[in-house]
């Protein structure tokens, strides 16, 4: 830790305050005050837990106490939890116990000093929390492991912070929706938004219409056991698990077992591709509302947390134009568009939720202001429509900015606040903003590389949802992320082992390190754009290029652009030496990678590639002695070499090259004053 302040001297968390830059906690409190002196971790350690909570703290304790030992290798056994309050260093309180639900108190106060912990809170929830934050602050010295004298006042910004995942699109197996949910625990998230049905599969046992899950999955779905298994394994971690049947459109899978439902007469099949598709659920049909009475009475009964998430999005109406009885039953009752029968649609939907004692949610297609107030919008297509959704008086959930699938940097996310500073909301509808959910749709994932696309960018997401919005330093961000994705394998998460495995599977070699340092530099291709890819994706692609080993924070260009900016702070020798090691390294990757690829078909698509990155290296390798040396150039020459490196950083294929705004900088730092 930095010079300490006085004991306890509260330093009140603020916009871009430097505190942050003295822990590695993410997220980030709302409240510290450093103390002196260190709390030492070792064998003698005893844990009491005191008051009135739910049994869920008993495991999630015992589960620290394995964690705690793992991380220190020292022998914490049974033993160090104990019963009463004598010979406790580390005493736990709680006044009541915690129920798993929208606006639990999920506050904590941690006091850490030189003899003891104290970690008190309203509910297990909020205790669950200080006990991650403990384990975030454990350090090390070359003697010991300790824990910083401090005082931790904590609680979320916003009450709704979740994670949703698409097992419509690929089917993501039981063991992997559990260690993200060990994940999300991690990171203090408590909402696992889970995504059953679409165009490509419904992948739940229903025992009402069980020809939904027999012929609507490719035998790819979670049985009820499984269900509830899940939804226990979460609520034990403190975190909500809501459902979600994504209707009227795509609703493919709902129609090759129960072809009554449909719209239309087109063939139903399920969908290989991805898209908008046709098939589409009948507003007009009693035998729709029946059948959806019965399906959502199960539902509900299946999952117990208060809301159930109906999709809504994305309906093109093709099959309702086309349907005379559709466009007749418009005419009759005065419905004038598409949008209006969805309307109709929502609100007997929603009558059938409420009867089963839920609140709906839906995406923002959802919200009409004549539905009733009770329905929450989960805004995807922009903040505007959350915005305008409160100003009706309707709760609403953010989830545009943060989808995670669109291989945008965890500093676009981490950036992208839910209620930020110059919102146009009164305080009455800010508190209709519940919070925020990092999205991840599955049409280019799968149980390889599900983890890798969601971690850690997801615990960026995470802070900014728990955290004041003054902590917003990107570099500091960065700086924590890359410490917390290390830690987050201790849930089995596999973003880190299985790129590695990916890597030697594509070389069919244990030597990968030139592919490493190329892929290390360079990022998918944002937003959309690789689903223009020839040919087109589908569930059956393997995935396994190296566009899906590739991370959307190329791992090398942030440690280059982070060491660039201290180089030209503070000019540090060091930093100079390790610019220079990864600016020669990327010079000779062609060549490497070349070597590499010569017998291998799966590399060859790389050789473009490698090539751009060797070329900007070449071009930057002689500006940084420039720099060294004090010498200068024109603002014409600086343009010159911008524009030639902006061309070789422009995408090959999938990919893209992504050191060329650091080149840009060395180049800006050139330039004569």
């Amino acid at each position: 830790m930095k010079k300490l302040l006085p004991l306890f001297a509260a330093i009140l968390i603020s916009a871009n305050l430097s505190a942050t830059n003295t822990l590695n906690l993410m997220p980030y409190p709302s409240e510290v005050k450093f103390g002196v002196g260190k709390f030492t971790v070792d064998k003698s350690l005893r844990i009491s837990i005191q008051g009135q909570y739910n049994n869920r703290l008993t495991p999630n304790v015992g589960r620290f106490v394995q964690r705690l030992s793992k991380r220190t290798t020292i022998t914490l056994d049974r033993d160090t939890i104990i019963t009463g309050k004598p010979n406790a260093t580390f005493t736990i309180a709680v006044n009541r116990s915690g129920i798993v639900k929208l606006g639990e108190d999920e506050s904590y106060r941690l006091i850490i000093d030189s003899s003891r912990i104290s970690l008190t809170a309203e509910t297990e929830l909020g205790a669950m929390h200080g006990l991650e934050t403990i384990l975030q602050l454990l350090d090390r010295n070359e003697k010991e492991f300790f824990l910083p004298a401090i005082e931790i006042n904590d609680q979320p910004r916003f009450a709704w912070r979740g994670l949703m995942i698409d097992a419509g699109r690929h089917f993501i197996p039981v063991d992997i929706v559990k260690h993200n949910i060990d994940g999300m625990a991690m990171v203090k998230l408590n909402v696992l938004h889970w995504h059953l049905s679409e165009d490509q599969g419904f992948r739940i046992e229903c025992k009402t219409f069980p020809k939904l899950h027999e012929m609507g999955s490719n035998g790819e779905y979670y049985t009820q056991q499984e269900v509830k298994e899940v939804i226990a394994y979460a609520a034990e971690r403190g975190i909500r698990v809501m459902p979600e049947f994504d209707i009227p459109g795509h609703a493919a899978a709902w129609m090759v077992g129960y072809p009554k439902l449909s719209s239309g007469t087109d063939t139903n099949r399920i969908e290989k591709y991805f898209g908008g598709f046709r098939p589409t659920l009948n507003p007009t049909e009693r035998y729709t509302y029946r059948f959806l009475k019965k399906f959502f009475k199960e539902m509900c009964a299946l999952f117990p947390d208060d809301y159930m998430h109906i999709g809504g999005d994305e309906n093109n109406g093709l099959q309702w134009n086309e349907n005379p009885k559709i466009q007749a039953f418009m005419k009759k009752n005065g419905i004038k568009n598409n949008n209006e029968l969805q309307v109709y649609f929502n609100a007997k939907v929603l009558d059938i939720i409420t009867k089963n004692g839920k609140k709906m949610m839906g995406w923002d297609e959802i919200f009409q202001p004549n539905l009733p107030k009770n329905i929450v919008i989960h805004s995807w297509r922009g903040r505007e429509y959350m915005e305008q959704a409160a100003k009706k008086g309707y709760q609403s959930v953010l989830s545009a900015g943060f989808y995670i699938d669109l291989f945008r940097p965890a500093s676009y996310h981490y950036l992208n606040d839910p209620l930020p500073a110059d919102t146009i909301l009164t305080d009455a509808e800010r508190r209709l903003i519940l919070g925020g959910e990092a999205t991840m749709w599955a049409e280019l994932t799968n149980y390889e590389t599900e983890d890798m696309r969601i971690w850690p960018r997801t615990a960026a997401i995470a802070e900014r949802l728990w955290s004041p919005s003054g902590i917003n330093d990107v570099d500091d961000m960065y700086r924590r992320l890359n410490i917390i994705s290390i830690q987050l394998e201790e849930t089995g998460l596999t973003h880190i082992k299985n790129r590695e495995m990916m890597m030697r599977r594509l070389c069919n070699s244990y030597d990968v390190e030139p592919l490493r340092i190329l892929l290390d530099a360079v990022e998918p291709r944002e937003g959309y754009k690789r689903h223009g890819s020839k040919p087109r994706y589908n569930t059956e692609s393997p995935l396994s290029r190296a566009v899906d080993i590739a991370l959307p924070d190329a791992p090398d260009a942030i440690r280059f652009r982070l060491t660039l900016k201290d180089y030209l702070q503070i000019k540090s020798q060091n930093s100079y030496l390790t610019l220079t090691e990864m600016l020669n390294q990327w010079a000779l990757c062609y060549g490497r990678v070349s070597n590499l690829a010569a017998n291998n078909v799966a590399l060859q698509e790389l050789l473009p590639l490698a090539s751009n990155l060797t070329q900007i290296a070449n071009i930057a390798q002689p500006l940084l002695p420039m720099i060294q040396s004090g010498k200068t150039i024109t603002a014409e020459e600086a343009d010159a070499i911008k524009t030639q490196v902006k061309e070789l950083a422009k995408p090959v294929g999938e990919l893209e090259v992504a050191i060329g705004e650091s080149v840009g900088m060395i180049v800006d730092a050139l330039v004569m004053k």
